[in-house]
């Protein structure tokens, strides 16, 4: 995948962990909570993917 490609999907993987973590707090459900969180840190590792990609011109 290029940059662009993990930069969107880095969004979307924070943005639904976020919803499920605020759910998670919000009906007292660890397991949610937690995967909402879990969800939210892949979402920045593949933005940091990204961002090295980017700056290596997607060489790797």
């Amino acid at each position: 995948m290029g940059e662009f490609t993990d930069k969107v999907s880095a969004a979307g993987n924070k943005l639904a962990g976020n919803v499920k973590e605020a759910v998670g707090k919000a009906t007292d459900n660890d397991r949610l909570e937690a995967e909402g969180k879990a969800q939210q840190l892949k979402g920045t590792g593949q933005d940091v993917k990204g961002s090295v990609k980017g700056a290596l011109g997607d060489k790797i």
